[in-house]
Order: structure tokens, then C-alpha cells, then sequence
């Protein structure tokens, strides 16, 4: 296949773009001027003939004192390229053309950089699996296998136009997935905040305040004053001691596929979260085997690439033992069952599809079902979220506040 010859020979490095003005004259001796990205001058100047223009300048434009820093290459940036290539190509334009509309009209300079590199690979004879091959940050195995399969069926446009449907499902779905995540997070990391600051700032306060009394002070503001002691004291220790141990648990989650597995086993089964990471990984599933089997990839190859976009690592690990199976002559209904993973509905789903010959039609109309209801569990859990985060909330900053005016209230009781 072309992702793994591109693994398998290493490939020179294609050569990098660069901005050159030129100035020259057209067929009817006017005089004009602009601006071309390309890897070398070579090129500019033989565009510009082919464009009948006679260069008399050409140099390579000077980068700006203060360059603005390139935008990294985002999935929606994959999904826009291949709605548009699909578009150009289904309107007669020549791939390599195409290309060249494409990645000059992009907005984004890296983008431009990467699909003009394309398109010089293509234009030295390579097919545009391989050449996007090269590139596996952006293009993985699962769109340079498609693409492949498009080239060798003559069908390189419609295959085009699923994947960009696919990416576009799939990075909905990966949207949803952190909207959920993001809210509690980003709510709990300021309530952290003000806890924090109440603790260093405000509470010392007090503090002094109390010193004044000559009495003793409630349990619970003496728990609450030697609490703000250790975080003035070791603040700097808590802060590295809670940076260290992110970086540490990103870093093992990279590169330790064993606790990588422990994690994605745990969160499948937490309450709320794993219904919805359940159904995510489905929906991924379904829209991943559709796509690859309306593009013809034979099945026990298209659930190789699949495996890697479910998005967890235990529905990962199924997928490739269905694989295995598959290649024995099972049925994918009966592969599936045997996993205990898959909700009676899809197993039956797939079952249909088998018997009927349109597998990847139902499966879209799961991925559809799975989708929808990712997003209705999404809108729910922040429904449930909101109250109890304010609960939260409530209970951190009016405990230390309650701490604090502990003590006044007892002083006023006894005055009284």
C-alpha cells in the first residue's frame, strides 16, 4: 500500500517553497510584475514562460524584520484541500493544476508550502498516494490509502469529496468531545485559582486580624489558616510538583501503549464520560469501515487503518483482533459480537449490511445515529455539569469565607 511503501523507502525531503517577485514583459511587450511561490528560480521563470511572459527580474522576495510565526496546519485546513482538489478535478481541471489553484489561493503559508511541495513531486512523475505519503503528519495512512484506492479505480474525486466528509464528521466528533471535557476543566482550574489566591493574599489577613483576639480559634479556621502557611511556604514546590506530574502522565501516555490502554480502559468505564466515549469510538468506527468501503478497499485492509481512528485504544486493540478474524473467513457481524463491545443494534446493523451487499451503507446510518446522539449527550452533560459546578464553587469559596468569619461570629456571641 502507498503509506507503508513510503515507511518502508525513505524519500527525499522535498525541496522547500519560497515567495519571488519578478518583473517582465507579456506577448504584447507590457510591462508586469507579481509575485510567485516555487521551490527555485528555475521554476518561476519556466511558469512564466509557459504563461508567455518574458522575465527580465527575478529574485527571491526578502522575509520582513518581524516575521509573523506560521499557522500550524489544522485538520479543518486537510478537510478544506480535499473538498476543493475534489471540486477542481470534478471540473476537468488537471491534477497538477489543480494544485497549483489550490495551494496559491490558500491562506494559511504553511498550507501553500506543503501542497506547492506536492504538486512539484507530482510534476517529477510521482502518483499523488506516494506524494502525499511524504507527509504523514497531515495525510495518514487512512487518507493516502483512500487516495490510492480512488487512483487505481479512476475515481480520485468522488473518493476526494468522502474524505473530506469523513474529516469533517470526524473532527465534529472529536469537537464534541472536548466541549465536554473543556467546561468542568476550565471551571474547576479557576476555582484552583482563586482558591490559591484566597490562601496566599486574603487569608493571611485575617490571620493577623486573629492574633489580636488572645482566644483560641475554631477548628476549622485554624485547619484553614495552617492550609494557607503550607501553600505560602511550599507554593513553589506545589506548582512544580503539579507541572512535573502533567508533563510526566503526557509524556508516559505518548510513549507507554500499556498505560496508555490502562487510561482509555478507566475512562470507557467512568460514569457520564464513558457513555459518551463509548458511543464516540462507535461513531468513529462506522464512519471510518463506510468510507473505506465505499472507496473498495478490500476489508481486512481497510479495518487496519481503522483501528488507529477510533480514538481508543481498547476499541483499537478489538479492531484489529476482528481483523485477524475477518482474514479467517468470519463474517464481520460475527467478529464483532466476540469483542463485547459493540451494542446489539450495530452487530445487527453490520449483519444486514452483509446479507443485502451495502455494509457501507449501514454503517453510515450508524455513524449518523452515534453522532447525533454523542452530541445530545454532550448537550445533557453540560446541562447536569453547570449546577453541580456552581455547588462546587460555592462550597470552596464560602467554606473559606465561613472560616474566616468563624471566629467574629463567636466574638460577637460572647460580647453579647
Amino acid at each position: 500500500m502507498a503509506a507503508k511503501a513510503a515507511k518502508a523507502t525513505k524519500t527525499p525531503k522535498a525541496p522547500k517553497a519560497h515567495i519571488f517577485v519578478w518583473e517582465g514583459a507579456d506577448k504584447r511587450g507590457n510591462r508586469v510584475k507579481g509575485e510567485t511561490r516555487a521551490a527555485s528560480m528555475a521554476l518561476v521563470r519556466a511558469e512564466l514562460r509557459r504563461q508567455g511572459i518574458a522575465p527580465t527580474k527575478v529574485k527571491k522576495k526578502a522575509a520582513p524584520l518581524f516575521s509573523a510565526r506560521k499557522k500550524p496546519i489544522t485538520a479543518a485546513d486537510i478537510s478544506i484541500f480535499s473538498r476543493q482538489l475534489s471540486t477542481m478535478m470534478s471540473a476537468g481541471v488537471p491534477l497538477v493544476q489543480s494544485f497549483d489553484i489550490v495551494g496559491r489561493g490558500h491562506n494559511n503559508p504553511s498550507m501553500q508550502d506543503l501542497l506547492l511541495s506536492i504538486k512539484a513531486d507530482i510534476e517529477g512523475g510521482t502518483a499523488l498516494a506516494p506524494a502525499l505519503a511524504k507527509h504523514p503528519l497531515q495525510f495518514d495512512d487512512l487518507f493516502c490509502n483512500l487516495v490510492e484506492a480512488g487512483e487505481r479505480a479512476g475515481v480520485l474525486e468522488i473518493l476526494l469529496d468522502k474524505i473530506a466528509t469523513y474529516k469533517e464528521k470526524t473532527e465534529a466528533i472529536k469537537g464534541k468531545i472536548k466541549k465536554a471535557l473543556f467546561y468542568p476543566t476550565a471551571v474547576m482550574v479557576v476555582a484552583f485559582i482563586v482558591t490559591t489566591i484566597l490562601l496566599i493574599f486574603v487569608v493571611p489577613q485575617f490571620e493577623s486580624l486573629f492574633s489580636g483576639f488572645g482566644a483560641d480559634l475554631p477548628a476549622f479556621t485554624r485547619m484553614v489558616v495552617n492550609l494557607s502557611e503550607f501553600v505560602q511556604e511550599y507554593w513553589l514546590i506545589i506548582l512544580l510538583a503539579l507541572g512535573g506530574t502533567g508533563f510526566f502522565l503526557g509524556n508516559l501516555y505518548k510513549r507507554s501503549r500499556k498505560f496508555r490502554h490502562l487510561l482509555d480502559k478507566a475512562l470507557l468505564k467512568a460514569p457520564v464520560f464513558g457513555v459518551i466515549i463509548h458511543k464516540a469510538a462507535i461513531a468513529r468506527f462506522a464512519r471510518t469501515t463506510s468510507t473505506m468501503f465505499a472507496a473498495g478497499v478490500p476489508l481486512v485492509e481497510a479495518l487496519e487503518s481503522v483501528a488507529g481512528a477510533t480514538g481508543n485504544i481498547v476499541y483499537g486493540e478489538a479492531v484489529l483482533r476482528m481483523r485477524e478474524d475477518v482474514a479467517t473467513g468470519q463474517t464481520m457481524q460475527l467478529a464483532m459480537k466476540q469483542q463485547n463491545l459493540f451494542p446489539h443494534m450495530v452487530i445487527q446493523m453490520v449483519a444486514i449490511g452483509e446479507e443485502s451487499g451495502s455494509v457501507d451503507d449501514m454503517l453510515a446510518k450508524v455513524a449518523d445515529f452515534y453522532e447525533e446522539e454523542v452530541d445530545n449527550a454532550v448537550d445533557a452533560l453540560s446541562s447536569l455539569l453547570e449546577p453541580l459546578i456552581m455547588a462546587v464553587l460555592g462550597v470552596l469559596v464560602g467554606g473559606l469565607v465561613i472560616a474566616m468569619y468563624l471566629p467574629i461570629f463567636q466574638m460577637g456571641q460572647v460580647i453579647s
